[in-house]
């Protein structure tokens, strides 16, 4: 596993990264066994991955961050080992208001997170992808530098929304000195976000890209004939369109994978981590086996301006991530 700087945070981080989602959404991402949960976190902790991303909302309507109780215990005494980043904002005990960005959720937020993580301080903390600048109130602002101040939360990041909502808010918060870190959708199939993560990485803001697999198109195990369970989600999406990601996921596939890189999913994580303004990219498998798929693509060779220019070709639209 290699490492790079977390944009201006001075913290070293894997280039490839678990997302701990899939270990507390049941209704989402089907059930996961607590041991195996622990074994999938305990494997990676081992294959090298120090950076963590969880939030409040990974959880069910009747208990809110289960996937940071389920993390905290994984990690147990290793936990100054890794980097956590957790979020704030989104829950399901609040469902009237789905939005919270204020200075007293965020403080109820953080001491709610801190106990089921089990430590004492967060490394990052994201707002969970707003969706308008209007959602912000400007209290959040004291309590995030109130927070800082009190060693709770060491940096501000956000994780981004609809590009056409939140992308200049983003771009201004870099400007302002408010966030350190973003995390932004950003994979073979979805990259209108470049631009802005190309102006965020010159000004030193860490990138953390999420759904560089296409929540699983792009790991290669979905046919033109899956049925998605009622409710998960990709059950929104039409035939042709199913048709039409498997497709293009296949022909990626035959362009991308070779000796050093096994499989479609470390293709595209491998593809991700050649855009230099990328700090690392998540993992969100539930698997052990499947993460130490992703991880490989860290110790795979770059790909060649060739085999980028090739894979250029084959990106006529974006389709929309989760």
């Amino acid at each position: 596993m290699k490492y790079r700087s977390l944009g201006r945070t001075g913290l070293k981080v894997s280039e490839v990264s678990l997302g701990t989602w899939a270990f507390g959404s049941p209704s989402i991402y089907g059930a996961v066994d607590s041991g195996d949960a622990n074994r999938a976190i305990r494997g990676a902790l081992d294959a090298g991955i120090n950076f963590f991303d969880t939030a409040p909302l990974y959880g069910t309507k009747e208990a809110d961050g289960i996937a940071e109780e389920v993390l905290g215990k994984a990690l147990g005494a290793d936990r100054d080992k890794v980097t956590i980043a957790t979020k704030f904002g989104r829950y399901h005990s609040r469902v009237h208001t789905n939005e919270l960005f204020d200075g007293e959720t965020v403080k109820w937020s953080v001491e709610q997170s801190l106990k089921r993580l089990g430590t004492d301080r967060l490394d990052v903390l994201f707002f969970h992808s707003p969706t308008h600048p209007d959602k912000i109130r400007d209290d959040v602002w004291t309590a995030l530098d109130a927070l800082k101040r009190s060693g709770k939360v060491r940096f501000v990041g956000t994780s981004t929304g609809f590009i056409k909502d939140t992308g200049e808010m983003s771009k201004s918060w870099a400007v302002q000195g408010r966030i350190d870190v973003a995390q932004i959708a950003y994979s073979l199939t979805y990259r209108e976000w470049e631009p802005i993560i190309a102006d965020l990485g010159r000004q030193g803001v860490g990138i953390v890209a999420r759904e560089s697999l296409a929540n699983g198109f792009l790991a290669g195990v979905f046919t033109k004939e899956i049925q998605f369970p009622a409710g998960s989600l990709n059950s929104r999406y039409s035939r042709e369109e199913i048709v039409e990601r498997v497709e293009l996921a296949d022909r990626y596939k035959a362009l991308l994978v070779r000796n050093d890189v096994r499989s479609l999913a470390a293709a595209a994580m491998r593809w991700v981590l050649d855009n230099p303004n990328i700090s690392t990219v998540l993992s969100g498998s539930k698997k052990l086996e499947e993460i130490l798929d992703c991880a490989g693509a860290s110790d795979a060779a770059p790909y060649s301006t060739a085999e980028l220019a090739q894979a250029e070709t084959l990106h006529t639209k974006d389709f929309s991530p989760a």
